[in-house]
């Protein structure tokens, strides 16, 4: 018999965070959450995203043993800006039992009937800056540290308990062009749309050397309005909600540390204004995992090695973005002209891309011009919550109802 539980001590949630890692541990693709980022994640004190959500978060229980858990939450200003009264499920794992999964998504359906939703969707995070999607192709492909893994039973559990699907998201390995031009693509065509670009829009491209030069450039505004190009790029996409300025400052104070300057590319026009944005990091993945997913006692180690001594030899494309006005005017080729050069120079061999929805044709076109192929998939499932929930030994077959 399965029990759910309510996460209300920290011992719990230590608990809750943690049963991802000993799912996973001998799993040599999956890459563990930061113990410490995410006691922050779930502390709303220190999260800015529970200033427009609420959430609960549940273990699922047999014979005193944890075997699954969720995240049950209500964006509030997503639903607003969307017009819709969804419940997301996050972060959630189960062992392949039918019964724990159903369990589980059971009573995210309940707390959110309970609130008045009517759709559950997810996996998704509190927002779009939280990783989102269930891995649905790629399970044999390293995972990052800011997208999720999942076993090849999970999207399977799904659709047996009646989920459809809501979109898709697909995730590219980039080869970085070699001095051998044998992966170059057409690396020469983002060089000539680049000048193109910069020429015809009066623009040109500004490099910091340290995370406090980027904190305090313009009297410390120059971060908002870079991320405010990040809001208003992303608007129109799948369930974003904007970020807000104390939001801002928690991710900038979170990650600018971590970040070698080399990869933050900023375009700005002839007004100095940022117009467009881009950033890697070299991968962290090998370290998550030989740190254990937790920074102390001996986690940091494997952490600042990887960043300052001998980074991997794969750099994740965390984030690309750029104003709806300057967009399909060759400035993403300008990111790139940039970035690409630095890539090969740091010894990069190849790039993950971030997660991009399958419809989103300007993201998608970006990476015409270079070696590359779609790698992984993840979706987004759905399901109807105005009816009573699935009874066992019903939906044995996908729900087809995709959006």
């Amino acid at each position: 018999m399965v029990t759910i539980i309510k996460v209300q001590t920290k011992k719990q949630l230590k608990q809750f965070i943690r049963f991802n890692y000993y799912l996973y541990k001998d799993n040599e693709y999956a890459v563990p959450d930061f113990l410490e980022d995410m006691l922050e994640t779930f502390d709303r004190r220190k999260n800015a995203a529970f200033e427009f959500c609420e959430a609960d978060l549940f273990l699922a229980m047999r014979e005193n043993k944890i075997v699954g858990r969720v995240a049950a939450i209500i964006n509030h200003k997503a639903n607003k800006t969307w017009q819709v009264r969804n419940v997301r499920f996050g972060w959630i794992d189960f062992i392949d039992d039918i019964e724990v999964s159903r369990a589980l998504l059971d009573t995210v359906e309940t707390w959110g009937r309970e609130r008045g939703m009517n759709k559950v969707v997810g996996p998704l995070g509190f927002t779009d800056m939280d990783p989102e999607g269930m891995l649905t192709d790629g399970f044999d492909q390293l995972s990052t540290m800011s997208s999720l893994y999942n076993y090849p039973y999970y999207p399977q559990h799904m659709e047996r308990l009646g989920f459809g699907k809501e979109v898709d998201w697909v995730e590219r390995k980039v080869i970085v062009p070699t001095p051998d031009h044998a992966h170059d693509g057409h690396y020469d065509k983002y060089i000539r749309v680049a000048e193109l670009s910069r020429k015809r829009y009066n623009l040109h491209v500004r490099k910091f050397k340290s995370a406090k030069e980027v904190i305090a450039a313009d009297g410390g505004e120059y971060v908002h309005k870079v991320f405010d190009v990040v809001n208003k790029a992303y608007a129109p996409l799948y369930g974003y909600s904007e970020m807000n300025k104390r939001q801002i400052d928690q991710y900038a104070r979170t990650y600018l540390q971590f970040l070698d300057m080399r990869l933050l590319t900023i375009v700005e026009n002839a007004d100095n204004e940022p117009i467009a944005m881009g950033v890697g990091m070299g991968s962290l993945s090998r370290a998550l995992q030989k740190a254990h997913g937790k920074l102390f006692p001996f986690g940091w180690w494997h952490i600042l090695k990887s960043i300052y001594f001998k980074h991997e030899p794969v750099i994740d494309l965390l984030l690309v973005a750029v104003l709806p006005e300057y967009q399909n005017k060759g400035v993403n080729a300008l990111l790139f002209a940039d970035i690409i050069p630095i890539s090969q120079q740091m010894g990069f061999v190849w790039g993950e891309t971030h997660v991009q929805l399958e419809t989103n044709e300007k993201s998608q076109g970006q990476w015409a011009y270079l070696d590359c192929s779609i790698h992984k998939r993840r979706r987004c499932f759905q399901k109807s919550i105005t009816q009573p929930s699935t009874q066992k030994g019903a939906a044995e077959t996908p729900q087809q109802h995709a959006n």
